[in-house]
């Protein structure tokens, strides 16, 4: 009788382990989080590096877009791109949020709206039911190789200044991804986007804080 219910109770937990919803993590962002710039971008842009590390337990989606802001007026922004409703669909128990660099495009720039609208995202995001954890990003170093109008100097004396005040003000936990990759020029090619190296390191520490 003893070994029946034994089968029983690992028959149980067996169904149970196969059936139980894996925790799910949506990373917003831009280009960096989409994989632009890599030959294989589907095996190693920082989300899919970052699901690999997380294991079984967790499902990743990458829900990045390249060249989004968080401003809502802007050349191209993360609002109304599909990518936004995505994160929605998926339901998601964690979010990340990578944004900012290409706020910092002199044609984007505004200090005050970008405060503004990267809360209002922050809000918007905590609507989801059950309301997720959201993480938020100090995004990455532009080095001075970059061939892209945007602007290192907005990203480091002013963009992150207001995400890591937003992350304070809402009590939210917020990951470093700008200092671990200071002198680190080398896995930047072109000033802007980490390539496999550097996007496995961003997915390195993002899933040491996510665990």
């Amino acid at each position: 009788m003893r070994k029946i219910l034994v089968l029983i109770a690992l028959v149980m937990i067996t169904f149970s382990a196969c059936t139980t919803k894996p925790i799910m993590v949506a990373c917003v962002g831009d280009s960096i989080t989409e994989g632009a710039k890599h030959k294989w971008q589907s095996k190693t842009a920082y989300p899919k590096v970052l699901g690999d590390l997380l294991g079984e337990d967790y499902g990743v989606v990458n829900c990045g877009r390249s060249g989004t802001t968080a401003l809502k007026q802007s050349n191209f922004t993360y609002w109304k791109c599909n990518e936004f409703s995505n994160v929605f669909a998926v339901h998601p128990d964690i979010i990340t949020i990578k944004l900012g660099t290409n706020d910092s495009k002199p044609g984007n720039w505004n200090a005050e709206r970008f405060e503004k609208d990267y809360q209002s995202l922050i809000d918007t995001f905590m609507t989801i039911q059950p309301q997720p954890q959201i993480y938020l990003c100090l995004p990455v170093p532009v080095f001075e190789h970059s061939k892209f109008k945007i602007d290192g100097q907005v990203v480091s004396n002013e963009v992150l200044p207001i995400i890591k005040r937003l992350a304070e003000d809402n009590k939210l936990p917020l990951i470093d991804l700008y200092t671990p990759m200071l002198g680190k020029g080398d896995l930047v090619p072109d000033g802007v986007h980490p390539e496999a190296e550097g996007a496995a390191i961003i997915a390195d520490i993002i899933a040491k804080h996510i665990k």
